[in-house]
């Protein structure tokens, strides 16, 4: 089998060949690598999926790889085939090609890439039965979790709840509605449908970042190998003015987790310095849009509960103003 290493585009149709039409992909179609090659026949086994304006001749033997896309197959009753993913912002046209690349070869592994991994994830997941795709995507997305990507992972982490199409053939252990076994405390938002138990491994890989390796990258906090943190040189900021600054535009859930999390790297000054950080964070949300709408308080109380803090942050929405109307 030819593998997928060109893009191709083909127009009209295809002599009574089913047609697979994949609406609502984000983005701007385009060149882009890794699609499926273009089958020189037009045998009725064919089938040609439209994405946006483009039209993809494909084998449907090839097609019917992916549990997904063979139910569609299967139960249309005509010969259009609509995949619905117009309500999966995650998913873009070069992901979607990459996942459609993979059911001809694995070739496709090698295109994954940081900058569309996401995408790669949300698409095989999807189509489900590639595992391989979906560990190396996701593999990609926990190493691409920096500092400088940190904004694109907090929209991540605050993005409301998706409702997905059903996906009557997501693999074992892959279902939309199936959290992972090790899910956290903390539950958060976001697009967790289509990407599965990997929404909530992602979402953990990034507190894990937030909460313990950034601190420590940043030595916001001096620790008890470590000497008294010196002064920032003239014209730079300190790791803990770094961190206030992160912190200050966290989501509020978020925030509060890491502050109160026993894994909040203190070093030497334990609970006295979680509070003072704390405090000056919240000082610093309520000029940014984190904070500005509620009223964010932290308290330290007496005593320490076993295998938690002693730092508590609550949150208490503002009232807005009410008008009355003169008669």
């Amino acid at each position: 089998m030819e593998a997928p290493s060109s893009h191709y585009a083909t127009n009209g149709t295809t002599n009574g060949a089913p047609h697979i039409h994949i609406n609502g992909i984000n983005g701007v179609a385009g060149p882009s690598k890794g699609y499926p090659p273009t089958p020189p026949s037009t045998h009725p086994g064919t089938s040609t999926p439209h994405i946006l304006n483009r039209q993809y001749r494909l084998h449907a033997i090839i097609l019917s790889r992916s549990p997904y896309l063979a139910h569609l197959i299967n139960t249309a009753g005509s010969s259009s085939i609509h995949v619905p993913i117009e309500s999966e912002p995650l998913i873009t046209e070069d992901g979607f090609a990459i996942a459609l690349g993979y059911l001809y070869s694995s070739i496709s592994l090698h295109l994954v890439t940081p900058q569309n991994a996401l995408s790669v994830l949300a698409s095989a997941c999807l189509l489900g039965g590639m595992e391989d795709l979906c560990q190396l995507a996701y593999g990609a997305c926990k190493e691409h979790i920096t500092f400088e990507t940190l904004t694109d992972w907090f929209q991540f982490l605050d993005a409301p709840p998706l409702s997905s199409p059903s996906n009557p053939s997501t693999p074992v252990g892959m279902s939309p509605v199936t959290a992972s076994p090790s899910t956290p405390a903390l539950e958060l938002g976001g697009p967790t449908t289509v990407l599965g138990p990997y929404a909530q491994r992602l979402r953990d890989d990034i507190l894990v970042f937030v909460v313990s390796t950034l601190p420590q990258t940043l030595q916001a906090f001096p620790s008890y190998s470590q000497n008294p943190a010196k002064p920032p040189a003239a014209g730079t900021e300190s790791g803990y003015d770094t961190l206030l600054r992160i912190y200050s535009t966290l989501p509020y859930h978020v925030f509060k987790h890491a502050v109160e999390s026993p894994s909040f790297p203190v070093g030497i000054g334990g609970e006295q310095t979680r509070f003072r950080f704390a405090k000056e964070a919240i000082a610093a949300r309520k000029k940014t849009k984190a904070g500005r709408d509620a009223e964010e308080s932290v308290v330290l109380a007496f005593g320490k509960a076993e295998g938690g803090s002693a730092v508590h942050v609550t949150r208490k929405m503002k009232k807005r103003p009410l008008w009355k109307v003169a008669k």
